[in-house]
């Protein structure tokens, strides 16, 4: 038993250390051998996962859109813990295991009690909802992206607390003594105590996670900077560094947990859990390997090219060069590609020479002429667009902060570089003078995920379209905004349009793939191709059609519709919507 995906949570208790995959897996491992004991399944990516405090029970978060209690050793299913409209991030029993509380990406926190029955529905916060937190048996803390800590009460139900950080935090922990202490995302210790609000300085870019040891004496913190650090809670009355080493490529950042024996098991990006031994820096990576994820295809003049959680660039599915690191988008400047990801380095993608580092991970491109000389823009996990000149020489010569959070998409057209960014808003700027024209703070009422450029034809006129996790299509043109509910059951990851501007097809995080006609404002057919999430699609010449890349490692081509039998099914559909009705 292994992942076949990044582990995106961890967990440990005593002899178990417990682990949460992308690849819709729950495995349970002996923490001293690694052998792994149990697995169980979600019917999507699971977030995160907890042990109870009794070591009896294991709770998992899942983009399923619940949370699940597991017997142990066994991990047989007790109780599904349903009600969230999105993805759930997170879930924790209370202290004395009679409850337990959830957040999730609808913004919303849940107290269920051990049956799975909900106590309570608790809006307040603005943003996703990330992490939490028991204080007590009855209280406990949410940190999101809205930049605010909020205390809760179990039992009413009630918000009894807001601290504002004004930025957004990932995570949140509560030291022995009763002190919050949470990560934000200009790399800072948060620590709220009676004294007031206090920040530590740790680390260069957003701290991701953090975790505190079984005795409350020890803080660890990973960052977007690829650095984990080992704090000291015992003595004084803010965190002391003890130890700080940098992660190896296939760490990554968002999954810890400390062990009985004072290890740290540390979430990969595939294959099993990683071990760091802060006493001798020593990193066990036995067993970790990444899996062949793609997160993003590209047509090129070389072929169609791949990559993903490996990343090996791939054209047409043969090997062309590896970056040894997972890599999240392709982008295409002069005759050149150009890759990156979570190291926050940029490669040039058919050599994998390094040609530039960030300080913390790169998330989308799009190349573009300028002054008649080929550029690029790369978005970052911080809200940064870097600008590069690819001529002879690949120089930064700008970078603009355009976003507050996440740029999630990339492109460039109409003499434009649109930007889509994790908190909603879509921002302009011009090619040539790189300064912004327009930005719209709320463009998506959830995550906006993609971004693809509309060609002007008999269709429609020229212009942009973005998809997110509200399950919408929004098109950008002169005349204004239009918008249309897409048929996806889950959240929309992936957008692409044909060159002729009439088709624009739309990936899900649940593998399905919807074709939208300009021509007659309506999507005209979705299917489900993949039983994996569709990270990327582009249109592909050769095919005809789009080309669809999934989380599982499969490239799925998707044929533009027969007209005359979509407009039959759509009638059909609307005849028996009637008679249902």
């Amino acid at each position: 038993m292994h992942h076949v995906g990044p582990i995106a949570g961890v967990a440990a208790y005593g002899p178990w250390v417990a682990s949460a995959g992308y690849d819709n897996r729950l495995i349970l491992w002996d923490s001293a051998t690694r052998q792994a004991l149990a697995r169980a399944n979600h019917d999507h990516l699971v977030n995160a996962c907890a042990f109870s405090h009794d070591g009896r029970q294991l709770v998992s978060a899942s983009s399923d859109y619940t949370a699940r209690i597991w017997s142990l050793p066994d991990l047989r299913l007790t109780a599904v813990l349903a009600g969230h409209g999105d993805d759930v991030d997170m879930a924790r029993f209370s202290p004395n295991d009679q409850l337990v509380a959830t957040c999730a990406l609808d913004r919303i926190v849940r107290v269920y009690d051990a049956t799975g029955a909900m106590r309570h529905a608790m809006p307040g916060h603005s943003g996703n909802i990330l992490s939490l937190a028991w204080i007590d048996s009855c209280r406990f803390v949410t940190s999101s992206v809205d930049g605010t800590l909020r205390e809760w009460d179990a039992i009413s139900g009630a918000c009894l607390r807001v601290t504002d950080l004004g930025v957004r935090s990932d995570c949140v922990e509560i030291a022995a003594d009763g002190r919050i202490v949470a990560g934000d995302d200009a790399g800072r210790i948060v620590v709220l105590d009676a004294s007031g609000t206090h920040f530590v300085p740790a680390h260069a870019a957003g701290i991701k996670k953090l975790v505190l040891s079984k005795s409350g004496d020890r803080l660890v913190t990973l960052g977007y900077d690829r650095a984990l650090a080992v704090w000291d809670l015992a003595t004084g009355d803010l965190p002391g560094e003890i130890a700080r080493e940098t992660m190896p490529a296939q760490i990554w950042a968002r999954a810890a947990a400390v062990c009985a024996d004072g290890t740290i098991a540390v979430g990969t990006f595939g294959g099993t859990w990683a071990s760091f031994d802060p006493v001798t820096s020593a990193w066990d990576m036995a067993g970790v390997a990444a899996g062949e994820a793609i997160n993003a295809i590209a047509e090129t003049p070389h072929g169609l090219a791949t990559i993903g959680d490996a990343g090996c660039l791939r054209i047409d599915g043969a090997p062309d060069a590896t970056m040894n690191s997972l890599c999240n988008f392709i982008a295409a400047s002069g005759n050149r590609l150009f890759t990156g990801g979570h190291l926050g380095e940029l490669y040039d993608a058919q050599s994998g020479a390094l040609m530039h580092r960030h300080t913390s991970p790169l998330n989308c491109g799009a190349g573009f002429m300028r002054a008649g000389q080929p550029h690029l823009a790369i978005g970052t996990y911080t809200g940064e667009i870097l600008i590069f000149s690819t001529g002879r020489d690949v120089n930064l010569i700008e970078t603009l902060a355009a976003h507050a959070n996440a740029v999630k998409s990339l492109v460039a057209g109409h003499g434009e570089l649109m930007s889509v960014c994790a908190n909603t808003a879509l921002a302009w700027h011009g090619l040539e003078d790189l300064a912004e024209r327009r930005r719209i703070p709320r463009a998506h009422t959830r995550i906006a995920n993609a971004a693809c450029v509309l060609a002007e034809g008999d269709s429609g006129p020229a212009g942009f379209a973005t998809v997110g996790r509200d399950r919408m299509l929004r098109l950008w043109l002169p005349d204004g905004e239009t918008a249309f509910a897409t048929p996806h059951p889950n959240s929309v990851k992936s957008l692409a349009s044909s060159p002729c501007g009439r088709w624009l097809a739309s990936g899900s995080y649940g593998g399905t793939v919807a074709l939208f006609d300009r021509a007659s404002s309506r999507f005209v057919q979705c299917r489900r191709i993949s039983k994996a999430g569709i990270a990327a699609l582009c249109w592909h010449q050769a095919g005809a059609g789009f080309a669809a890349a999934s989380y599982d490692g499969t490239v799925h081509s998707v044929a533009l519709p027969d007209m005359a039998l979509s407009e039959a099914a759509w009638a059909l559909g609307l005849s028996l919507g009637r008679q249902a009705a």
